[in-house]
């Protein structure tokens, strides 16, 4: 097992009726930046449990931030934050609401241009405005890591950062909350979160054996209640080990001492950034023609993945193959179109223009062990069209 090291300090305030906390996780006295989406909250009640439940504290409202929250968006909050001396943000939604104030925490006192958080891939360490979240979408893990991702509206970029100062310091579960969520935002949840312990599972088989099994029982808790929980959002049982499934994909704890991958990522984030798709729908996209490609680096992990999840018989080569196949069936299953295809006309070249991307950025080889090349990336790419 790899040397590791396991922070995170983050309150999660996990199950039925918790927003009613809010008021002493909040630390007395805090001027509030609220910052939400495109309004749901208001719908379905959420908004007014929140205000309700910090009577007595001095509140600045911010809406608007999108799925895919743009930096341009993101910077009108932090000289929100700078005009009303705000001390406190509570982010009050799914995993880009969540995303899009860790940046406005780490925005907000940086010395330079803020960009360069993102461009620079910069950590963020220090000097960042504390903030909690109050969970309304399970999909990211946002509500329980460090990192996020944004996009620059301008260049069409969606880039990744983190740092150690941008934990929650705590983070309000209710798993409740999704029954009145559409069943697409419900589906994209599932294969975000199935797809984040594929990231840090589907590398090389190796000697985390309890990380292993944590990462295995994820997948097959998403399997079994994924369907169903689409179909029942109201189901508490569904829901909540749907949501806890979601926080316990990115947390940390399956990547700790072992090898990880996002390659699928890194592609798929190019794909929303062009085209808008759905983040999620895109990693359905690109990760099973990323299996195939990288077929014989990932053999090993695929056939115990194949046995352990899908009980799965045969040789490493038949297992393996079929459970590239079995995956994808699941995606299917989950409403997921697994094409760029199907999704726009306009593919032809997105090939070439994100292996440029990369090559401007530096970014020569990803994953587990940088064996997914601009070469296998273009590979990549086109056997999703």
């Amino acid at each position: 097992m790899l040397n590791f090291e396991l922070y995170n300090p983050t309150n999660l305030i996990f199950g039925k009726g918790q927003i009613e906390k809010l008021k002493d996780l909040v630390p007395q006295g805090a001027k509030i930046l609220l910052a939400y989406g495109g309004g749901s909250i208001f719908k379905n009640g959420i908004h007014e449990q929140v205000i309700n439940n910090l009577k007595g504290f001095d509140i600045v409202e911010f809406g608007g931030i999108e799925p895919n929250p743009h930096f341009e968006t993101l910077m009108k909050a932090v000289a929100v934050i700078k005009a009303e001396k705000i001390d406190f943000i509570l982010a009050v939604g799914g995993g880009s609401v969540i995303d899009g104030v860790k940046f406005i925490s780490a925005a907000v006192n940086f010395e330079g241009n803020p960009i360069d958080i993102l461009q620079k891939r910069l950590l963020i360490k220090e000097n960042a405005v504390p903030f909690g979240t109050v969970l309304t979408l399970p999909a990211t893990g946002s509500e329980m890591n460090s990192g996020a991702v944004v996009t620059i509206e301008a260049t069409q970029e969606k880039l990744a950062f983190g740092g150690s100062a941008l934990f929650p310091k705590f983070s309000i579960c209710d798993p409740t909350v999704i029954a009145s969520l559409p069943k697409r935002q419900l589906q994209n949840g599932v294969v975000d979160a199935y797809t984040h312990v594929m990231e840090q599972y589907l590398t090389y088989p190796h000697e985390g054996y309890l990380q292993d099994r944590i990462a295995e029982g994820i997948l097959q808790t998403l399997i079994e209640v994924g369907p169903k929980v689409v179909e029942n959002p109201t189901d508490y049982t569904l829901a909540s080990n749907f949501m806890w499934s979601c926080t316990m994909a990115l947390n940390g704890l399956i990547q700790k001492g072992v090898p990880s991958d996002w390659a699928t990522h890194m592609i798929g984030h190019e794909l929303t950034a062009l085209y808008g798709i759905d983040h999620a729908r895109t990693l359905a996209i690109v990760g099973p023609s990323l299996y195939h490609v990288m077929f014989e680096t990932k053999k090993g992990k695929l056939a115990q993945y194949g046995r352990r999840i899908f009980n799965l018989t045969g040789s490493d080569d038949e297992v393996a193959k079929e459970a590239i196949n079995q995956t994808v069936a699941f995606f299917h299953t989950m409403g997921m179109d697994t094409k760029l295809s199907q999704y726009t006309d306009d593919y032809d070249k997105t090939a070439d223009f994100i292996v440029n991307r990369f090559e401007e950025r530096g970014w020569k080889g990803l994953g587990e062990n940088q064996l997914v090349t601009l070469d296998k990336v273009k590979s990549i790419v086109e056997m999703s069209y």
